[in-house]
């Protein structure tokens, strides 16, 4: 069973790492673009706050959740977008306050939800711990892009392994998002750690294996660098075909990078 506290503190890490890039910034340097199509550095902050408010709506108050869902879809493809542009017109100050304020809330949100709960959210239900590793996922990813536009080499730390398992976990719904039958055999994936140490999931004696750099990995399953520019190798036809699908994010396959794209 995932260690919830665990979980919650690595957050709360990966929050504070990518603050600490994004707090000292002059102001004219909040709109300076990502490579997300459209997205300034103040619309990646932004979304973010905006997802770990919803997030909170959706551990404390499922009814109003709910009534979320149902206002958002009509615009399906587009309330994520509308949120961060919103969001981005705020003052750096502002936004930085009120990200702040919105994970401080999830965490006290997600710690209250009884054992064994499930979550509303636009996919199926999860845990508490499965929402908060989301939460991980989606920090990490999205400061990548923050990281790319400032030109920041961002240390990898342990946390890539809750990127790494969200990857994995997820295999099927890249398959299947694509319009793809996924595979009825498992995969083994070993991915070299940060510390050199050796991840792993699957099988040891599956035909199927991916192989290479953890966060080459993370990079690879939030489509922040093409398969190309990565250390990652496949044994197997199928595990090749993965490496071209992954996708750890929920929601419509992304446009991801072009080789050799890494801001």
């Amino acid at each position: 069973m995932a260690d919830l506290e665990a979980l919650l503190n690595d957050f709360a890490d990966e929050c504070a790492d990518l603050e600490g890039i994004v707090a000292p910034l002059a102001a004219a340097d909040w709109a300076r673009a990502t490579p997300a199509p459209g997205w300034t550095i103040a619309h990646q902050i932004g979304h973010l706050a905006w997802t770990d408010e919803v997030a909170t709506l959706a551990a404390a108050d499922a009814d109003r959740f709910q009534q979320l869902v149902v206002e958002a879809a009509p615009k399906a493809t587009t309330f994520v977008d509308e949120a961060a542009e919103e969001a981005a017109t705020a003052p750096p100050a502002e936004l930085l306050d009120r990200w702040h304020r919105g994970r401080k809330s999830l965490t006290d949100a997600l710690r209250a939800v009884p054992a064994g709960s499930k979550l509303p959210w636009f996919g199926p239900p999860m845990s508490a711990a499965s929402m908060i590793t989301a939460r991980i996922m989606e920090t990490w990813a999205h400061g990548q892009d923050v990281a790319d536009a400032l030109g920041v080499v961002r240390t990898p730390t342990a946390r890539l392994r809750t990127v790494a398992h969200i990857g994995v976990r997820t295999r099927n719904f890249a398959y299947t998002v694509h319009g793809k039958t996924p595979p009825t055999e498992e995969f083994r994936v070993e991915l070299t750690a940060p510390d050199g140490s050796i991840w792993s999931w699957g099988p040891e004696d599956a035909a199927q294996r991916v192989t290479g750099s953890a966060l080459d990995f993370c990079l690879l399953v939030t489509q922040r660098r093409h398969p190309d520019d990565l250390a990652i190798e496949a044994v197997g036809a199928d595990a090749a075909v993965w490496l071209t699908l992954a996708q750890a994010f929920a929601g419509p396959t992304g446009t991801g990078r072009t080789a050799g794209q890494f801001a």
